[in-house]
């Protein structure tokens, strides 16, 4: 089984990153959701919030991101967003 699992964050102006990731931890409508390596699928809403992505060599990126969905489905985690911004 594999240690890291594929993340990709599409806003409706492009596609803001694809990362191999450990760990994402994202703002759900109603309150904050971790996905590890061999999560169950998922359909999520997402809320306005910090959503933050560990990669497989430890590194994080945070994003502010504002409403829409994120779905984990096998080994691949895609997330649809209005809005995904530099947090600072």
């Amino acid at each position: 089984m594999p240690d890291a699992y594929r993340c990709t964050l599409i806003t409706p102006e492009q596609e803001v990153f694809t990362k191999q990731v450990t760990y994402v931890d994202l703002p759900a409508h109603d309150g904050q959701m971790g996905f590890q390596v061999r999560r169950a699928p998922a359909l999520v809403k997402l809320g306005k919030g910090l959503l933050t992505v560990t990669e497989t060599g430890g590194a994080k990126t945070a994003m502010q991101i504002s409403g829409g969905f994120a779905q984990m489905k096998g080994d691949d985690l895609s997330i649809l967003t209005d809005e995904a911004k530099d947090p600072s």
